[in-house]
């Protein structure tokens, strides 16, 4: 009892406990409603135990395979640009930034990545490679830096600026990539094989998924994250922007130019996203007749990761579990819709964490 009362006391423990209690109201949540509709939930649970760790419950004791790597592979993919596009949100939401233009970011990124491998062909690949990772990762810098020196210069809000931006993007990448030589107007060329981050070796361990290296990159931009933010000066200021943009520039911290910066590098992180999808889950460009919502999904992985970078990766295995698991579910019968229920409940018990914590306070003095 008396652990009991230290925890509910303890606001160090919320950062963990609130996102943990508002996945698992969001999972009760879209049961009810399944139980409400007639529908069995066990499919959910089902559904996403075969899709992240590629287990078939249906194939037990009935001499089908059981188990299946592919999944694994699959499901790793879906998460790989989740994770990057959560960082580029929580990395503004730092600063106090809403980085909303995740998703133009990301096509920009993929749009100069596919360019330079296009382009560059015939350079070897530890050259061409890196110039690839590069050109995506400083594209989608820029593309975010602009809506970030137009809220520093003009005072141009940038949720306005980054929502603009993105059909920019989208429309932008489609005119370019249309234009590149071999590309048709629903594909470019396939990209050399000197560019590409896609592996056989891993392939053949996942039973021939997609899985490539861009894990690799993921780690790095994790890393960088944690240590930009929490080991250097720079970090401390944007975390001090961040809390009171007013205060930190009474201490002469520059608030403008720091928050230019932090929207240039939230960009590289959804720039490093397009990159992954567009050399590594596929080896040529698309064109795209709208947003496939990798950026608006990294809002909810920051929301429910705290903004931070082990966070941002919990939260994206949570939600690319829900994006795997969703063609199994569909296939039981289960709509769609469920899982975009489930994950709009976490939002909503996320956003109520203040009203927790004074849900826990008061658990906590009503136990002493």
């Amino acid at each position: 009892m008396n652990k009991l009362r230290t925890f509910f006391s303890n606001e160090k423990y919320y950062s963990f406990f609130i996102p943990c209690f508002a996945v698992i109201m969001g999972f009760l949540v879209g049961v009810i409603v399944m139980l409400i509709t007639g529908l069995n939930p066990k499919y959910i649970f089902t559904a996403l135990l075969r899709a992240v760790l590629g287990i078939n419950t249906a194939a037990i004791g009935t001499g089908k395979t059981v188990f299946n790597p592919r999944y694994i592979g699959e499901f790793f993919v879906t998460v790989m640009p989740l994770v990057l596009t959560g960082l580029s949100a929580a990395f503004a939401f730092r600063t106090g930034l809403f980085n909303i233009g995740g998703e133009g970011q990301l096509l920009v990124g993929s749009l100069c990545a596919i360019t330079t491998a296009i382009l560059g062909r015939g350079l070897p690949s530890f050259i061409l490679l890196p110039m690839v990772v590069l050109a995506g990762a400083l594209a989608g810098g820029i593309w975010g830096f602009i809506p970030g020196m137009l809220k520093a210069r003009f005072n141009v809000h940038e949720v306005v600026g980054t929502i603009m931006l993105n059909y920019t993007g989208l429309y932008l990448s489609n005119y370019v990539l249309k234009t590149l030589p071999g590309s048709d107007l629903v594909r470019t060329a396939a990209i050399p094989e000197q560019a590409s981050l896609q592996s056989p070796l891993l392939s053949s361990l996942t039973n021939g998924s997609r899985l490539h290296w861009g894990f690799l990159i993921v780690f790095a931009a994790l890393f960088s994250f944690w240590f930009i933010i929490n080991k250097t000066t720079f970090g401390y200021e944007l975390r001090a922007v961040g809390y009171n943009p007013f205060a930190s520039k009474y201490a002469g911290i520059k608030v403008q130019r720091n928050a230019a910066l932090s929207m240039g590098i939230a960009g590289m992180y959804s720039g490093l996203a397009g990159v992954l999808i567009a050399v590594g889950t596929f080896s040529y460009g698309r064109v795209l007749p709208g947003f496939e919502n990798y950026g608006f999904d990294g809002l909810v992985v920051a929301l429910v990761g705290g903004n931070t970078a082990p966070g941002s990766l919990f939260a994206g295995l949570l939600l690319g579990s829900l994006h795997a698991a969703q063609p199994l579910m569909q296939s039981n019968g289960i709509p769609r819709d469920i899982s975009i229920i489930i994950v709009s409940a976490i939002i909503i018990f996320v956003a109520m964490q203040n009203g927790i914590k004074f849900f826990l306070n008061h658990l906590s003095r009503s136990a002493q």
